[in-house]
């Protein structure tokens, strides 16, 4: 599966509306330091490693091929995701859901684990955002290697 296509505005050097980056996107596909966002800069925010966000936001998509999945974890973050290609089993501590394409997932920092069961790649799209902990926290935190 080819990456995304990442479409990025912004302002040109003489102020006005332009697109500044239009390329297939890395993982990490926008990334913000601060809430609310500075959006004066023309620095390219995107790629790096990924990581959960401690104030500001991360724009991300993940690809699960058939077979694969996560281990059970939780962040300090809430995640906004929205499923763009195949299926996956989304899992907690009290039960699974198969959420298919065209899904929508807002998880508030629960235990959760993925797993493929399909004969298909699974894309998410995903915005993260830091909160709170819930329950005891969470158990992945800084710059992860995925």
């Amino acid at each position: 599966m080819d990456a995304p296509r990442r479409v990025i505005t912004g302002l040109d050097s003489q102020q006005r509306s332009s697109v500044l980056f239009d390329e297939p996107a890395s993982m990490v596909i926008w990334s913000t330091e601060q809430t609310p966002a500075d959006n004066t800069s023309t620095a390219d925010t995107g790629g790096g490693a990924f990581h959960f966000p401690t104030s500001g936001t991360l724009f991300v998509f993940s690809d699960f091929p058939p077979g694969q999945g996560s281990p059970m974890h939780a962040t300090d973050t809430i995640d906004y995701l929205v499923v763009v290609a195949g299926e996956i089993t989304f899992i907690t501590e009290t039960g699974e859901t198969l959420l298919r394409a065209g899904d929508v997932l807002v998880d508030r920092g629960s235990m959760h684990a993925w797993r493929n069961d399909g004969d298909q790649t699974c894309r998410i799209i995903n915005v993260l955002s830091p909160a709170h902990p819930a329950g005891k926290g969470a158990t992945v935190a800084g710059k992860v290697d995925i």
